[in-house]
């Protein structure tokens, strides 16, 4: 039996447009999210200079804001043409293997971060002021399994359990948006509205003071079902969304105000131009000016032809192999950033040695990036050739 398209049900994501998603991939997703790795990269680094200057200090929303963005977008192109072509079953088996090994991957970054931060406990005698303090706590052993279950996610290492999730509820996501986008989109932007109403509205965290995700399921699932019609809606559109100059517009002068409210101008040596007193909104519920800000980046980075032609510069060739082998980047970067973390707490940030820890960092996920790109053309050449 197959799946409902929109194509069939008076949606917009047709048979044709799937096929013509398998030959070629969009560059700008992938530079994006490359981009975005190498940024959580340099956040996830507490002191860290660098930091002053990614995205996080240029607006509201951050680079987790674009990987769950971007992360709805692939989803529907990888899968969506994939339950017309290949049927149900195949395509649940697929997504069901994707989260299999997203989870492994999960359980490989907490264990590896759980001995490496208990084995230099040993040796310097010092507490670690990150994320795994609370599952050492618990004791390691205890803390592992806490962790593994998924009951208690430490900072920095907490996305993609909510990519687990995300992903494993595609199938839902797609049929709501086959049977209508708008009813989809009304639906999920209830749930949003609730998370942000009722805090208490979260899955159980062990780890967490509150006692709840840092990243709240329920209200990052919106920003994943925007991504998915977002890839729904450039397919129909050549590759673009429409250029409307009302929404550039408008989508420019947020971005501007955004800016300037998010800057860190101390951090940076120039007096406060802040246009407003308040306080950053909310990351783990994705507060509504964290979300019109990444919908407005996402409508200009998706309806300007420049952007998609200054993706395919080669110059941007390792952001972009960055960004398709994405899974690996993310857990070369999370252990880069957990050595960078110790080192930081050890010796103090010096900047020679922030230099060491950043360069290294990022020449490891680009060089990364690169060779596993590199081994995929291989294999690829080599089926070809068979």
């Amino acid at each position: 039996m197959d799946a409902p398209t929109p194509e069939r049900t008076g949606g917009a994501w047709t048979d044709a447009a799937a096929q013509q998603t398998t030959r070629k991939r969009d560059p700008r997703v992938d530079v994006l999210r490359g981009l975005a790795l190498l940024m959580i990269f340099i956040d996830h680094i507490p002191r860290n200079a660098p930091a002053a200057f990614t995205l996080h200090n240029l607006g509201f929303s951050d680079a987790a804001e674009i990987f769950v963005l971007l992360a709805g977008y692939s989803s529907m192109v990888a899968y969506g043409g994939m339950f017309r072509r290949s049927g149900i079953p195949t395509t649940l088996l697929r997504i069901a293997k994707r989260c299999l090994r997203i989870y492994l991957f999960q359980a490989g970054l907490l264990i590896a971060t759980l001995l490496i931060v208990r084995a230099w406990m040993d040796m310097t005698g010092l507490v670690p002021r990150f994320g795994v303090k609370p599952l050492l706590e618990m004791g390691l052993w205890q803390g592992m399994l806490r962790g593994l279950s998924l009951n208690a996610l430490p900072n920095y290492l907490d996305i993609l359990p909510l990519y687990i999730i995300l992903l494993a509820l595609f199938p839902l996501v797609y049929l709501g948006i086959t049977r209508g986008m708008w009813g989809a989109l009304a639906l999920s932007a209830t749930l949003w509205l609730a998370a942000n109403v009722d805090h208490q509205l979260n899955l159980p965290n062990a780890a967490a003071v509150d006692d709840g995700w840092y990243f709240n399921p329920f209200a990052w699932q919106f920003l994943f079902v925007i991504g998915a019609c977002l890839a729904v809606a450039v397919r129909n559109g050549g590759g673009y969304l429409p250029r409307i100059p009302v929404l550039t517009v408008a989508a420019a002068c947020f971005l501007a105000f955004s800016f300037f409210q998010a800057g860190s101008w101390g951090e940076w040596g120039l007096p406060d131009l802040r246009l407003l007193a308040m306080d950053q909104p909310d990351k783990g519920h994705v507060a509504p000016l964290r979300l019109v800000n990444i919908v407005a980046l996402g409508y200009l980075l998706f309806s300007m032809p420049a952007i998609r032609a200054l993706s395919e510069k080669p110059f941007l060739r390792a952001a972009e192999a960055c960004g398709k082998h994405s899974l690996e980047i993310f857990a070369g970067g999370c252990l880069a950033a957990l050595i960078g973390r110790i080192l930081y707490r050890t010796f103090e940030p010096l900047w020679w040695l922030q230099i060491l820890v950043n360069a290294s960092g990022l020449a490891l996920m680009l060089g990364l990036g690169l060779y596993f790109d590199a081994r995929a053309r291989q294999r690829a050449a080599r089926t070809k050739t068979a």
